[in-house]
């Protein structure tokens, strides 16, 4: 026998299979779907953050031609439902209803109020303009401790209160630890609201069939599965009657993990009027209706003897829910509550998070959902807690950090770390960044005066992700599991279908699933086909967020591959009259021991099988295998991240003059995926740390809310990146993975905002409020040297 050869795959930067029909315009986004005799639909919005709404009259806008339709809150209310929130983090958690569409009151600017259904988009926009609304304004509640206070004005009236709920967590006697420091650091930080910008606007398109009573509801979303699930409960809709198809989806970062209020008024439209409805979102509609991310004051405490050994830490955040709880609003901030202590060892952990009712748009998950929270905490106060005992910032993390032979290592937490290795990256973060060459530069600009100063930014952080074990999830009070579905087909010729429940938008799920698929079933790489994002075709998923799809669902596709390969053994064993035992399988080949020309490949074995004539008794004639994963653990990536800043103190402008990181993603299925994954992530932590901010004025008006005003980072605002990889593989996976798609955005935005204040501390400035634009920087260097 001449034994076929076939690479791994696994390790192997190929080239997306995804990117063809990408840069041919052969892609088939939400708004591109057109269907008999569809219609479009226009949502009028709230200009006011808050007011009672007296009269709408919607009856102006049906004189126009072309307009089918139109339909207030209040008419659309019963069929509408209330929009769901799967995270009840406490049992006294205060829920308000959210209607689609506002009836009584609206409680932030871009409050949907009315809808008008056309014949074109254009006419159903114009048609807003002739609907009457009179409003009775509210007094807006914008500031998260005056919101708190009492007499404050109140975003839900029949609630009594602001407070949504306040979630402990402690290990140790944090007390305790605070009394025996010899040095306590307490700093205020403000995690700005950010307004996610994906390259593809949201968009609806529901279809009934009037015949069967079903709908198909196609939506430019990261999470079909669930949106299925929520969308029966909210619109009555029954699940078998409804299939929810993720098209082509050009991004998320967490906006599109979200069952939007847009999503349930198409429904309830196409059943009203029994046609086809499209809704698209425009980019300064999605800026006031897309979930906003971050948004929190925190409050930190770290205590540490005078050598630098930590003692304990103590977070108290004020986190701003918006004006309603959307699917995991509650929950996203208490994502970072196990990793405020990052990668360090200590005695005595506090953290407290209260959520807070206001007037603006409601927050959610944004790229990292709370865990960019915590590593911005813990990294800036190490940063601080080293000038105020005057030790270098990276020697003071060594001290502390989990050694690489103490894994698994529980943390004060409670979090069990598997796997690590913090003084590799480091060492190799630094030998490629010139650490101590740069130390030199920063001290000659300060001997000699520079205006324009040197700044050093650190960051070592882990962070859990692979959002999953579903025991863990319940004992936090969220509605879902964690798990993962995979299903594979090997076809009559040989050929294999992947059926993944994770719904990619952008991250090369289709490639990777094949390289898994390729190498376990020794298959060629082009000889298999992903399918995903349509629960007819995948009826079962948790969908892709918290950089879990190749922790729970690429590995659920590794273990279904390995049942058909259990099944292929046995028609093998059977066809080659030997035992199971005797049986060798590589390259995709099953060979007996010692017989090497007795042979069977998998191909030949799926004909076989599909054929039917010849199966060992009682086994039925299909390799076909599926696998449904609920991991044990997350996966805990890390990495070190090294920022080096030029910041001219008499114009306040920063520029970054090198970037190294060095990460450990357990084993890479694809390192050109990995590197874009990367760079994408590092690039929206800069744009927190230097660019991005939601701002609104005293009347809860946001006026950022174009790309004008927004200020989303382009590729000559950003660096070239210098990156790296140590391996470190996870224990808790067979393939040895950890996730990648959040890493970049964690670790980044404490390493430049330490920059900044690396290089301007020695003047005396304290801190700078994230973003660090020019005039907030010129700001505190003034002010610091008056």
């Amino acid at each position: 026998m001449t034994e076929q050869l076939i690479a791994p795959e696994v390790g192997r930067s190929r080239t997306r299979k995804e990117d063809a029909r990408l840069v041919t315009g052969q892609t088939n986004w939400t708004d591109n779907i057109t269907l008999p005799g569809l219609l479009h639909v226009a949502i009028l919005r709230s200009p006011m953050a808050h007011a009672r709404i007296d009269r709408i009259d919607v009856t102006p806008s049906l004189a126009r031609p072309g307009v089918i339709a139109a339909f207030s809150g209040r008419e659309l209310a019963a069929e509408l439902g209330s929009l769901p929130c799967a995270w009840q983090v406490t049992e006294d958690m205060v829920l308000p209803d959210h209607p689609p569409l506002a009836v009584d009151e609206v409680r932030y600017a871009g409050d949907p109020v009315a809808v008008v259904v056309a014949r074109d988009r254009y006419t159903a926009a114009d048609a807003l303009e002739d609907i009457w609304v009179d409003y009775t304004p509210l007094p807006p509640v914008l500031d998260l401790e005056g919101a708190l206070a009492e007499g404050s004005p109140l975003v839900h009236s029949g609630k009594g209160t602001n407070r949504c709920y306040t979630w402990p967590l402690a290990s140790g006697d944090y007390a305790a630890a605070r009394a025996a420091a010899d040095v306590v650091v307490r700093r205020r930080y403000t995690q700005q609201r950010l307004i996610p910008n994906a390259m593809e606007p949201r968009a609806v398109v529901a279809a009934p069939v009037a015949s069967s009573g079903e709908y198909t509801l196609y939506s430019a979303t990261q999470i079909p599965h669930i949106v299925r699930i929520m969308m029966s409960l909210t619109t009555g809709i029954p699940e078998h009657k409804l299939r929810v198809v993720a098209p082509d989806v050009g991004g998320g970062f967490g906006s599109k993990l979200q069952v939007y209020g847009e999503e349930a008024i198409a429904l309830g439209l196409a059943r009203r009027l029994g046609r086809p409805v499209k809704w698209t979102e425009s980019r300064s509609e999605g800026y006031l209706a897309t979930h906003h991310g971050r948004g929190q004051i925190q409050d930190i405490e770290l205590a540490a003897t005078r050598d630098g050994k930590l003692l304990g830490l103590k977070a108290d955040i004020l986190a701003d829910m918006g004006a309603y709880l959307m699917i995991i609003t509650p929950g996203t901030p208490l994502l970072g509550a196990f990793m405020y202590p990052g990668i360090y060892k200590m005695d005595a952990y506090s953290f407290t998070c209260t959520g807070v009712f206001t007037t603006k748009t409601p927050t959610d998950a944004y790229r990292g959902a709370g865990r960019p929270e915590a590593t911005f905490a813990i990294e800036r106060t190490m940063d601080e807690l080293a000038a105020e005992l005057g030790t270098d910032p990276l020697e003071l993390r060594r001290r502390n950090w989990i050694q690489h032979d103490e894994f698994p290592y529980t943390t004060i937490a409670g979090l069990t770390y598997d796997s690590g290795n913090y003084e590799a990256a480091t060492d190799r973060a630094l030998a490629l960044f010139g650490y101590d060459d740069l130390r030199a530069e920063q001290r000659a600009r300060h001997d000699n005066a520079d205006p324009v100063r040197l700044g050093i930014g650190i960051s070592t952080y882990t962070e859990m992700c692979g959002l999953a074990p579903s025991r863990i999830l319940g004992s936090l009070r969220y509605a879902a599991g964690g798990w993962e579905a995979a299903s594979i087909r090997m076809l009559p010729t040989g050929k294999v279908e992947v059926i993944t429940g994770t719904s990619p938008h952008g991250q090369g799920h289709v490639t990777c699933w094949s390289q898994i698929a390729a190498d376990a079933l020794g298959v060629p790489f082009d000889d298999v086909e992903v399918m995903h994002g349509d629960t007819r075709v995948a009826p079962q998923g948790m969908d892709t967020y918290g950089s879990r799809s190749l922790v729970i669902g690429g590995v659920a596709v590794h273990r279904a591959a390995e049942k058909v390969v259990a099944k292929a053994r046995r028609v093998a064993a059977h066809l080659l009259e030997a035992s199971e035992d005797d049986l060798e399988f590589s390259g995709g080949t099953f060979t007996v021991k010692g017989s090497p020309e007795a042979h069977k490949s998998i191909q030949e074995i799926a004909f076989a099988t599909f054929a039917g004539h010849d199966l060992p008794e009682g086994m039925e004639p299909t390799l076909n295998a599926e696998h449904l994963l609920d991991p044990d653990n997350f996966s805990y990536p890390h990495g070190t991240h090294l920022c080096a800043v030029e910041v001219d103190t008499e114009t306040g402008r920063v520029r970054i003059r090198s970037y190294v990181c060095v990460d450990d993603v357990g084993r890479v299925v694809n390192p050109m995926i990995v590197e874009g994954q990367v760079h994408g992530g590092v690039a929206q932590g800069i744009a927190q740390a230097l660019y991005e901010e939601a701002v609104y004025d005293d009347e809860g008006n946001l006026v950022s809310g174009t790309m004008a005003d927004y200020l989303v980072p382009a590729a000559p605002d950003l660096p070239d990146l210098v990156t790296d990889r140590t391996e470190t593989p996870a224990t808790s996976n067979p393939l040895g993975v950890k996730g990648v798609g959040e890493a970049g955005t964690i670790a980044s935005t404490p390493a430049v905002v330490n920059a900044v204040m690396d290089a301007l501390r020695p003047l005396g400035v304290r801190d700078i409020r994230m973003p660090c634009t020019p005039e907030r920087v010129w700001q505190a260097v003034k002010e610091a040297t008056k």
